[in-house]
C-alpha cells in the first residue's frame, strides 16, 4: 500500500508540472519560468516588443519635429543684397525675332540688318538636298514643307547643288560668321533659320506675313524640273566640256555649274 501512494504522489506531480504554464518539468524537477531563456518566456516577450500608442505617437511626432527642422535649417539660402547687381541673361540667337514677332508680324523684318539684295518681291530659302547631316537635312525639309502648305511660290536655292548659292549666302551672312542651314529670307530681309519658322508656324505669324504673296493652284508642279530647280545644260548636255573647232580641243562650258546644271527657266531665276 506504501508504493502504491508513492506512485500517485509522485504521478500527480508530474501530472501537475507537465499541464502547469508557469512551471515545467526538467529531469523530474520543476524550474521557475524567471529563470527560462528570454525568447520562451512569454511575459517578457510580449512586454519587449508592444509598447502603447500614446508611446509611438510621441516618437513619430518628435522624429518627425526633429527632420523637419533639420530640412529647414539645411535648406536656408542666403539672401542677395540690394547691392548686388543682377546675373546678366544670355540672350539665345533667334529668340529675338520670335519675341518681337509677337507684337507685330512685320516688326521682325524692318528690323533686319542682314539684306538680300535683288529679293524684295520673293520668298528665299537657301538648303541642301544632302543627307550627309540627318538634322540639317530634317530641319530643311520640314521648312521647306511648311511654306508649301500655304501654296506661296519659294525661291528654293540648293548650295549642294551650286556653290554659288553657297557663296551668295555667305557674302550676305558675312563672311567671318558660321552659316547653318536652312536660312530664309523674305521680302529681301533676314528672318532666321529652322527654330524661328517652326516657332512663327506654331503661333499662327507666319501665315499674316504669308498674306501678302500669291497663291499656287493645289498640286502645282514645274513642268520643266519637276520642282527640281536645275535641268540638265543645254549647251554641253550636262557633260560641262565644249569642243572648240578654232583651236581644235576641248573647253570648260561656261553656262552650266560645277554639276553641269542650269537653273530652270521656268521656276529658278
Amino acid at each position: 500500500m506504501a508504493g502504491i501512494e508513492k506512485n500517485a504522489e509522485v504521478s500527480g506531480k508530474t501530472k501537475s508540472s507537465f499541464f502547469s504554464r508557469s512551471f515545467t518539468t526538467h529531469y523530474g524537477r520543476p524550474v521557475a519560468a524567471s529563470s527560462l531563456n528570454p525568447s520562451l518566456n512569454r511575459t517578457t516577450s510580449i512586454t519587449k516588443y508592444y509598447t502603447t500608442p500614446e508611446e509611438t505617437v510621441g516618437t513619430s511626432l518628435k522624429g518627425k519635429v526633429k527632420d523637419l527642422c533639420r530640412l529647414f535649417e539645411g535648406s536656408k539660402s542666403v539672401k542677395p543684397t540690394p547691392s548686388d547687381p543682377p546675373p546678366p541673361q544670355k540672350q539665345k540667337l533667334g529668340k529675338s525675332v520670335l519675341s518681337e514677332s509677337r507684337l507685330s508680324p512685320f516688326l521682325s523684318l524692318s528690323n533686319s540688318v542682314t539684306r538680300l539684295p535683288g529679293t524684295e518681291d520673293r520668298i528665299v530659302v537657301y538648303f541642301t538636298s544632302l543627307r550627309g547631316i540627318r538634322r540639317t537635312y530634317e530641319d530643311c525639309y520640314s521648312v521647306r514643307m511648311i511654306f508649301r502648305g500655304f501654296r506661296v511660290w519659294i525661291d528654293e536655292r540648293d548650295v549642294s547643288m551650286d556653290s554659288a548659292y553657297r557663296k551668295e549666302l555667305q557674302i550676305a551672312m558675312g563672311e567671318k560668321s558660321s552659316v547653318s542651314l536652312p536660312q530664309v529670307f523674305i521680302m529681301g530681309k533676314f528672318v532666321g533659320g529652322a527654330d524661328v519658322i517652326k516657332s512663327l508656324f506654331e503661333i499662327g505669324e507666319l501665315a499674316k506675313i504669308l498674306k501678302q504673296f500669291p497663291v499656287r493652284e493645289p498640286g502645282f508642279v514645274c513642268r520643266c524640273c519637276g520642282d527640281v530647280r536645275f535641268i540638265p545644260c543645254l549647251n554641253c548636255s550636262g557633260s560641262k566640256k565644249l569642243f572648240d573647232e578654232d583651236e581644235d580641243r576641248l573647253k570648260r562650258c561656261p553656262d552650266c555649274n560645277e554639276n553641269g546644271l542650269i537653273r530652270c527657266p521656268d521656276c529658278s531665276s
